[in-house]
């Protein structure tokens, strides 16, 4: 995974006034957590930030005024209406350090013909990794699979340094049945069908 540089600045006010005024000037406020220590309060470019996001668990190279820190993102508040970022948790890890997190799941392929429907059970798979390493996704063939048919996480092929953190057992995606007519819908097509004969029966 490669690293995208992002400065930030420490952030001594707080409050929604501050925050509001941060976002005017095209920043997003943020926090650090992690390793034992303080929350360390940054503000960071959001242009850049809302472009390092498109990349699930983007490792951010952050140079706070000098120092110099990696980061994972954890957590992130956007504007329901507009999308912008309004806030974000960043998690700060060490190169070599092993983190849990969830990577998104991507089926390809096509299914067996007939209608079925494919289920993600589960978005994302969590798996330990180096925090350096984390994969950007996993993706897993569900070509020809039939109804009935599922993927569980041991099912899915992890890169070298990478664990599942959740049951080898779970499953991942499922192939549903196509669903049948409903029966209200069959009951008002025979209606449709009868209601011509009932009329020439009423012309006789």
């Amino acid at each position: 995974m490669s690293e995208v540089k992002i400065s930030a600045e420490l952030r001594s006010e707080f409050g929604k006034g501050a925050a509001r005024r941060i976002r005017r000037d095209n920043k997003v406020p943020g926090v650090l957590y992690g390793h034992g220590s303080d929350p360390i309060h940054v503000t960071l470019p959001g242009h850049d930030l809302l472009m390092a996001l498109r990349t699930p668990n983007v490792l951010l190279a952050l140079d706070i005024e000098g120092k110099k820190e990696l980061a994972i993102p954890k957590a992130s508040q956007r504007d329901p209406l507009k999308g912008f970022l309004e806030h974000v948790d960043l998690l700060l890890v060490k190169r070599g350090e092993k983190v849990t997190v969830e990577v998104p799941v991507l089926a390809e392929g096509e299914l067996a013909p007939g209608g079925n429907l494919l289920e993600h059970v589960l978005n994302a798979l969590p798996v330990e990794a180096e925090a350096t390493h984390i994969p950007e996704s996993f993706a897993v063939s569900v070509e020809g699979l039939e109804a009935g048919a599922s993927v569980q996480a041991k099912d899915i092929e992890l890169p070298k340094g990478v664990t599942l953190a959740v049951d080898e057992d779970a499953v991942v995606l499922q192939v549903l049945a196509a669903q049948a007519e409903e029966p209200a819908a069959e009951a008002e097509e025979a209606e449709e069908a009868a209601a011509p004969a009932a009329a020439e029966g009423a012309e006789a």
